[in-house]
């Protein structure tokens, strides 16, 4: 077995040590909302999810456009360039996704493969620059600039979006609805599930499949013809399904919505992002083969051919399919992600995780401010009326839960609308950046954080928004300081690194009861010496 070979391996075991790190990360943006209200056990959860990233997996495309020419012209690198961008991509991506899931913060893998395949590339592009091995025009012209643009653009101007729609569609329908959901519901509930999961639907069509053979076959350009009336007709049917349910069963509309949609978020996340965790590692394989069948050097061999589409093989779908599902049900770290969101969203009392800031508090205070301004337009009797529709004391919660079933609802609906609609537009964003100020503006227009936990579930938010800042240049210059050693060191030295950093994961996974036994019997070997 010849370096390469073995440089191939290493890839595909790094796909799968993504996989877990990257779907520990993750897997907060399609739970978070049913765990926080308690919809059901978190078995039949997790189960739910499953399902879902087991039908996303399986019926991805399986087209890795970011690792083949999203973010660098393969035309400008030799067979060897790519092989050593590959590997630093995967081993900072690892080992970043790991530092974020040990102190719970939900990140972008996208912005994280994005920009390692960045600094990665520079990096190697600028080593060949000084090497005489191509001009600076070349130099410039490796890098997709335009598409890295729209990329990145669109990511952060999903936050501020997220939030403000979150915000307003959720006050308006605590406005409508209130805490006292019974009469309201058991009136409104059937005909909200219907366009709750009408929404829910449409994604899971605009986003969820739209890649696949189903959507791009005749029945699917049957459904974007009429898309209209077969929406119309999925909210006619959905509501009166829920309504017979719920008069008939006494099934709350609501838990079929939480569980719709935490179900369709979850095959968009494996359908879609399923990219960002074996995309490369795949690419490299393919990369490889294309290579060996040349017979030209390793240095000499240009990748012109990795502009080309090459459909991932079937049966490696479906391992990572089967990965992710074993990750979303074993991960401790996973739990701790999705904490930090939930944590963040609940509504009443508990232990803070954040302190507050000098910033947090002056958003705070101007928050205040504009609510004082606000209630003084709207009048005293108004603001009377208004706050007893806020007025969420006397209401008993579900014991567990962080916030009620309406609000679980409307985050999975605005999100999914969200992500519907920039997918219909082609506009890039991250799922994970929607998801999470989606819950932030609903937790806001809530009433959630009261005037004793405001300052520091803002200083979270702030937390957490700059670790995202900080995943863009940890992932830029982690990929360039990896791909600078392997560049130089070679291909062994690649393989010395892959060991060093499962060493790190391996410790940092070993159970917390095995370390603790481990750390009593050296002390005790310590004290007998």
């Amino acid at each position: 077995m010849d370096s390469f070979q073995l440089i191939v391996l290493v890839l595909l075991l790094l796909a799968v040590a993504d996989l877990v790190v990257g779907v520990s990360n993750d897997a907060a943006n399609f739970l978070n909302s049913a765990i926080g209200s308690r919809v059901a056990s978190r078995r039949i959860i997790l189960t739910v999810a499953s399902f879902g990233i087991l039908l996303g997996a399986l019926s991805s495309s399986g087209m890795m456009e970011i690792a083949r020419k999203g973010v660098f012209d393969p035309s400008y690198f030799s067979f060897a360039d790519v092989m050593v961008i590959f590997m630093a991509v995967m081993l900072a991506d690892i080992l970043l996704l790991d530092i974020y899931n040990s102190l719970g913060f939900p990140t972008s893998t996208t912005v994280s493969i994005v920009f390692e395949m960045l600094g990665a590339a520079v990096m190697v592009g600028w080593l060949k620059l000084l090497a005489g091995t191509t001009t600076a025009s070349s130099l410039a012209e490796m890098i997709n600039t335009e598409s890295l643009g729209r990329i990145i653009g669109g990511i952060f101007l999903s936050v501020v979006i997220a939030f403000t729609v979150g915000s307003i569609v959720m006050w308006a329908t605590r406005l409508f609805f209130t805490f006292h959901l019974e009469q309201r519901m058991r009136r409104w509930g059937a005909p909200f599930a219907g366009v709750a999961i009408g929404v829910i639907v449409y994604f899971m069509l605009v986003k969820g499949l739209k890649d696949t053979d189903l959507m791009k076959g005749g029945f699917g350009l049957w459904v974007n013809a009429h898309i209209v009336a077969v929406m119309a007709g999925i909210v006619a049917v959905v509501s009166t399904s829920c309504w017979v349910l719920q008069r008939r069963f006494n099934v709350d509309p609501l838990r079929i919505v939480v569980l719709t949609g935490t179900f369709s978020l979850a095959m968009a996340f494996a359908g879609n992002d399923l990219v960002n965790f074996i995309g490369v590692p795949i690419t490299g394989l393919q990369s490889f083969q294309i290579w060996a069948a040349s017979g030209v050097e390793a240095d000499a061999y240009m990748m012109d051919a990795m502009a080309k589409a090459v459909r991932t093989p079937s049966y490696l779908l479906y391992i990572a399919g089967g990965v992710m599902v074993l990750t979303l049900w074993f991960s401790a770290k996973a739990r701790k992600v999705s904490s930090t969101e939930v944590d963040l969203a609940r509504k009443g009392e508990g232990e803070e995780r954040f302190r507050s800031n000098l910033l947090a508090r002056v958003l705070v205070r101007r928050a205040t401010q504009a609510g004082d301004l606000f209630n003084r337009l709207m009048g005293r009797r108004g603001t009377v009326i208004l706050n007893k529709r806020f007025r969420s004391h006397g209401v008993e919660q579900r014991e567990g839960a962080s916030f009620d079933l309406l609000r679980a609802a409307m985050n999975l609906m605005v999100s999914s609308l969200l992500i519907a609609a920039a997918t219909k537009l082609k506009l890039p964003l991250s799922t994970t950046f929607v998801t999470f100020m989606v819950a932030m503006g609903t937790s806001l227009a809530d009433r959630a954080w009261g005037a004793d936990t405001a300052a520091q579930r803002v200083a979270g938010v702030l937390n957490v928004i700059g670790g995202w800042l900080l995943t863009a240049v940890l992932a830029f210059a982690g990929a360039a300081l990896m791909a600078l050693l392997i560049y130089f060191g070679g291909n062994w030295s690649g393989i010395v690194l892959f060991v060093l950093v499962s060493a790190f994961l391996l410790r940092g996974h070993l159970p917390r009861r095995m370390r603790m036994q481990r750390s009593t019997r050296a002390r005790r070997a310590a004290v007998g010496a």
